[in-house]
C-alpha cells in the first residue's frame, strides 16, 4: 500500500474546498496511507518586491524540507511541470510500487509558487494544465486525480 503525504502550503478556508478535499480523503482511505499537511503561508506585503517574494518562498522551502520524509520520491506541482493524463499517473504510481518506492510526497506551493530549489529536489515536478489555478483548488485536483489513478489500477468504471 503506498504512504503518501501532500505538503500544502497555505490552509483551506472555503467550506467547498473544504468539502471537496474531505470527499476525497474519505474515499481515498481504503486504497492508500494518506497523510496533508498545511504550512502556513509566510506573509508578505500585497504589491512584494522580487527579494520579498524570493525571501518567502526561501522561508516556505525551509519548512517543506523539513517535512518531506526520508526516502520519499517527491513529486511537485508547478505549472511548468511535465503535463501527463489519468492513465498516465496511475501508471506512475504502480510504478513507484512495483520499484519499491512505496512512499510518496507531493508538494503544492501557495500564492507565490514554490521555490526553485524545492522544484529542483523533485523527481517528478507534475502539471495538471498550463493554465493558471488557485493553489486550494490543486489540492482537491490532485486528491481526486489519486482517487482516479487508484480506481484506474482497479479497473472500475468511475475512469470512463
Amino acid at each position: 500500500m503506498l504512504n503518501i503525504k501532500i505538503i500544502c502550503v497555505g490552509k483551506l478556508k472555503e467550506r467547498f474546498y473544504l468539502d471537496a478535499a474531505a470527499e476525497y480523503q474519505k474515499r481515498l482511505g481504503g486504497l492508500c496511507r494518506l497523510e496533508v499537511e498545511e504550512l502556513p503561508e509566510t506573509r508578505i506585503s500585497a504589491e512584494p518586491s522580487a527579494a520579498e517574494a524570493e525571501d518567502a518562498l526561501r522561508r516556505e522551502a525551509e519548512s517543506i524540507f523539513l517535512r518531506i520524509p526520508a526516502n520519499a520520491v517527491t513529486i511537485t506541482l508547478c505549472i511548468e511541470g511535465k503535463t501527463i493524463d489519468s492513465v498516465g499517473f496511475s501508471q506512475f504510481l504502480e510504478m513507484c510500487a512495483v520499484k519499491g518506492r512505496s512512499r510518496l510526497c507531493f508538494v503544492i506551493g501557495g500564492s507565490l509558487g514554490l521555490h526553485q530549489e524545492v522544484k529542483d529536489r523533485a523527481a517528478l515536478q507534475l502539471s495538471f494544465s498550463p493554465m493558471t489555478f488557485p493553489h486550494h483548488l490543486v489540492r482537491v485536483m490532485l486528491l481526486e486525480q489519486l482517487y482516479r489513478a487508484f480506481q484506474i489500477q482497479l479497473g472500475s468504471k468511475y475512469h470512463k
